[in-house]
């Protein structure tokens, strides 16, 4: 059976093409809802939102390969991204990622084996006035210092386990569960 898109998610892309001349130009945001939907973007995802938007997949290949907010492979629930540019570096950027990496038991590029975090080493998040600085979601943590790092992934990691007990031991959260005899 081949992979379709939800009823909810295609009623989302049809208030998306409505908004735009051509149905390649809304490329990036039905890009967008496939990964809202299907939690990363492997090669029947790439095909799905070709077909979606009458383009190749080697040209959505070509785009979700090019921007860093779009994954090919499983991310963690929470997507820590944190700078490494200028500012943040002279600040202690690098510091910050090796805590973390440290606190995690994982390096930059990597998710953690119950599915909570993916660390991910970003370029600029633009928030250099306040480096260093890290975004998971839609939140921005600013003048990061290890002891507020330990602080925001000590509760990112309990509201992840609220969320597991809410869903169950075996949630598939953007199609991430806990890895077999992780503990939760």
């Amino acid at each position: 059976m081949p992979l379709e898109f939800s009823a909810q998610s295609k009623q989302r892309i049809e208030r998306v093409l409505s908004r735009y001349p051509n149905k390649q130009a809304a490329l990036l945001p039905v890009l967008h809802i496939a990964q809202d939907e299907f939690g990363h973007l492997p090669d029947p995802v790439v095909e799905l939102v070709a077909k979606t938007v009458d383009v190749s997949p080697a040209h959505v290949f070509g785009v979700v390969t090019f921007y860093t907010m779009f994954h090919r492979a499983r991310h963690g629930r929470n997507e820590l991204m944190v700078c490494t540019n200028i500012s943040c570096m002279l600040r202690g950027g690098y510091e910050i990622l090796h805590h973390i990496e440290q606190k995690l038991g994982v390096k930059a590029g990597q998710t953690t084996p119950d599915g909570a975090f993916t660390l991910v080493e970003e370029e600029c998040l633009a928030a250099c006035a306040n480096a260093p600085m890290m975004i998971c979601g839609q939140d921005y943590f600013l003048d990061l210092t290890p002891q507020k790092v330990d602080t925001i992934l000590d509760d990112l990691r309990r509201r992840w386990r609220e969320e597991q007990k809410m869903s169950g031991a075996q949630s598939t959260l953007h199609g991430v569960g806990p890895a077999p005899g992780a503990k939760v």
